[in-house]
């Protein structure tokens, strides 16, 4: 650690120090609130650690993320066909590659009713009415494929670009090459309710990995009283001045011989901004002053609790985003229908038409209320809205009223930063089974959803175990139809 041979943490000679360490440890143990650093970070240092300058001119400043865990139906909502209707009950009339469960049941028809929503007559189900509402706004792609069929590959697949821990995610890669407008929040931030779980995979799908410390997702729980725990202060004001003096005095010395710079600024920013987080997430989340029509429009006093949780979500959303933060990731609760539950409450290999209906149900007011709260306060055009799940479902049946996973074709959408709205790119087969035309990868996506923050994404890169390794691996095109 040391590039000092004289230099000891052990050295007798220096007890004073070892006494400081322990009463600094004492005085920090409270709560966030001892973790003021700002007197001992150079804002120049930190501010190399916040990546390259951006490549083009920028359209879309922040990102939101509505992440659909478990895998939605795509011939359900976005992609609807006709046929399904017509072949109900019959065999599918192809090939069908081995399912997660390898439970194949015969051709399924949609519960849900297709037609041409907007101005731009885009065809959708009525499965997210109020989505549809807003057809215009949206960039429909239908050709979507993903690698994996199994929830935890497929989680950190659609975030990181790889099916396995050791990887940055989405979030953090654009943090890192954005870098934050906010020094009091972080750049990326996930909420979540109390009724929210982590998608399989677990909170390492919006981990930094080899990126700084500072790009890594926060989570923010908004049904608890502390949205980020002991975010209060816990000591007076004098003990946070004695810390800070302590931990300046153990800085300076540790900073004089430590060789691991970076990672050192990016702990020291870190702490820095728990700090400034103290009076910026309790403003931030204290809703009371947005009006009784905003307050309704999202649905937060819904009865329905999980989408009352979940409006409140897309509220917090949109405040974030207000104050400069990078990209915000949304997280779904479960109702248990269906078997989806837990970290994949879209997963319904049964009963999909109640369970996709409540899923649907918790999401699709909340999602429009955020599409058009944008719109109206001419944020749109600079936040780039993402929706997406990890893969899709069949077109046939399992359990006889669900669907299994389908990797090899699926949709999202995305609206504003730039986009064009009213649009689809890519095509399913007939079937809706698999992508047939202008297929789609999820380094596309990255790709695009970079190329819209001014980001070229085989140039955002960071040298790790002797190779540059990028979000989008050696892979991506922008999707240039629809910016």
């Amino acid at each position: 650690m040391s590039t000092d041979p004289n230099f000891s943490s052990h050295d007798p000679a220096r007890p004073a120090l070892a006494a400081d360490r322990r009463e600094f440890l004492r005085l920090t143990s409270g709560g966030v609130s001892a973790l003021a650093l700002s007197s001992l970070i150079n804002k120049g240092q930190a501010a190399e650690l916040s990546g390259p300058r951006l490549h083009h001119q920028q359209k879309a400043k922040s990102v939101i993320l509505c992440y659909m865990s478990g895998g939605f139906s795509h011939v359900d909502s976005f992609d609807p066909k006709p046929i399904l209707k017509e072949m109900h009950g019959k065999p599918l009339p192809m090939a069908i590659e081995r399912t997660q469960f390898d439970a194949v049941g015969n051709i399924m028809a949609s519960p849900w009713e297709a037609k041409k929503w907007g101005q731009s007559g885009l065809q959708m189900t009525d499965m997210f009415p109020k989505i549809a509402e807003c057809a215009d706004d949206l960039a429909i792609v239908r050709s979507m494929t993903a690698k994996f069929s199994e929830h935890s590959q497929g989680n950190f697949f659609m975030h990181t670009g790889f099916p396995f821990l050791g990887y940055p995610s989405a979030g953090s890669w654009v943090t890192y090459g954005c870098g934050t407008e906010n020094p009091n929040l972080p750049g990326y931030v996930v909420l979540r309710s109390n009724k929210a779980a982590i998608p399989h995979g677990g909170v390492s799908i919006f981990g930094n990995a080899f990126l700084p410390a500072t790009t890594q997702g926060s989570i923010f729980n908004i049904t608890d009283k502390q949205a980020v725990p002991n975010i209060n202060p816990s000591m007076l004001k004098a003990e946070q001045r004695r810390a800070l003096d302590l931990i300046g005095t153990l800085d300076r010395r540790f900073s004089e011989r430590t060789a691991a710079k970076d990672a050192v600024i990016s702990s020291i920013k870190n702490a820095e901004t728990a700090f400034l987080m103290q009076q910026a997430v309790p403003e931030l989340t204290d809703i009371s002053k947005e009006t009784e029509a905003t307050r309704e429009m999202y649905g937060i006093d819904s009865k329905d609790d999980n989408k009352a949780q979940y409006a409140r979500q897309c509220l917090m959303a949109r405040r974030l985003v207000e104050r400069g933060v990078r990209f915000v990731e949304l997280s779904c609760a479960s109702y248990g229908i269906g078997a989806g539950g837990g970290g994949n409450p879209w997963d319904q290999h049964g009963d999909l038409k109640r369970g996709h209906g409540a899923m649907a149900g918790q999401v699709d007011g909340p999602i429009a209320a955020l599409l058009k709260d944008l719109k109206e306060r001419g944020m749109l055009e600079e936040t780039l809205v993402v929706f997406t799940g990890e893969f899709g479902r069949a077109p046939f049946s399992q359990g006889g009223h669900g669907r299994d996973h389908d990797p090899f074709g699926f949709s999202a959408w995305m609206a504003g930063g730039g986009m064009k709205g009213g649009q689809a790119h890519g095509a399913t087969d007939e079937f809706g089974y698999k992508a047939a035309v202008d297929i789609a990868t999820v380094y596309d996506l990255w790709a695009t959803v970079l190329h819209q923050l001014g980001i070229d994404h085989e140039k955002l890169t960071f040298r790790w175990s002797g190779r540059d390794l990028r979000l989008t691996d050696v892979h991506g095109h922008v999707w240039k139809d629809l910016v």
